[in-house]
């Protein structure tokens, strides 16, 4: 991918939208769409990095009522020419089709590598990488599974997404105090991730979201890791000029 000049590429990741409550979720869904309506006029490529919503399920005829605003201004984006990449989350595992023929989105279920500008990237939520993370590991094998998947829908919708709302909050999905302590480089296992992975073929870049911390750290001598942090506590969003990859604060 060449970028035209002028152009811009820009990451975002972990709004839970939906969570903890409307109220809020509505508040951060328009400073999340200023941002958007801000970069409007450079983007060419947008990633969102996944958990864009808190819980998102697809039945066959039926999606998730609410953030119409955050879905149109994307439907918008879309229909201008703008290339989104949604990789899904942990708390939006349950992408049917709706994104790709409803907003033009291309959706991806693992890390991504990519080359933009001859610069090589690997990209992805981040869930379930690195060497530990044991039980989620097991957990998202199920919760992909093609059977679960079928005999949740079967449950009504309603009900559904009242469970489903309910099991996100519990677990802490959104960012807990765990989450804002940055635990060394030796113990960050998406860390320990690009390590293996650069040892394996050569990057320039690795971004993920999923650890709701903002983090710019070097991958040997060659390459950074960026956490893009999330849109709960932090605002925190990169973008690609071409050449340079930047974290940055939206300054609402």
């Amino acid at each position: 991918m060449k970028l035209p000049k002028g152009k811009k590429i820009y990451f975002s990741s972990d709004n839970h939208l939906g969570a903890p409550n409307a109220e809020s979720s509505i508040a951060r869904e328009r400073i999340f769409i200023s941002w958007l309506n801000h970069i409007q006029k450079d983007v060419e490529v947008l990633f969102l990095l996944g958990d864009l919503f808190d819980f998102w399920f697809e039945y066959k005829t039926v999606v998730p009522k609410g953030f119409v605003r955050v879905l149109g201004k994307l439907a918008e984006l879309s229909d201008q020419g703008v290339e989104i990449h949604f990789f899904t989350g942990n708390h939006d595992l349950w992408v049917r089709d709706y994104f790709q023929k409803e907003l033009g989105f291309i959706v991806h279920h693992e890390p991504q590598d990519f080359v933009l500008n001859e610069k090589k990237f690997l990209i992805g939520h981040g869930d379930g990488l690195g060497p530990k993370d044991i039980g989620f590991k097991r957990m998202k094998k199920v919760f992909t599974a093609t059977f679960f998947k079928w005999l949740y829908r079967w449950i009504h919708p309603d009900i559904g997404m009242r469970i489903g709302t309910y099991l996100s909050l519990k677990n802490k999905m959104i960012s807990g105090e765990e989450d804002i302590i940055f635990l060394g480089e030796e113990k960050e296992w998406l860390v320990q991730y690009c390590n293996k992975k650069q040892a394996e073929e050569k990057r320039d870049f690795f971004v993920f979201g999923h650890r709701h911390l903002p983090l710019n750290l070097p991958i040997g001598t060659d390459a950074r890791y960026i956490n893009l942090g999330d849109w709960i506590t932090h605002f925190t969003f990169a973008e690609f000029d071409g050449k340079l990859l930047e974290l940055k604060k939206w300054d609402f």
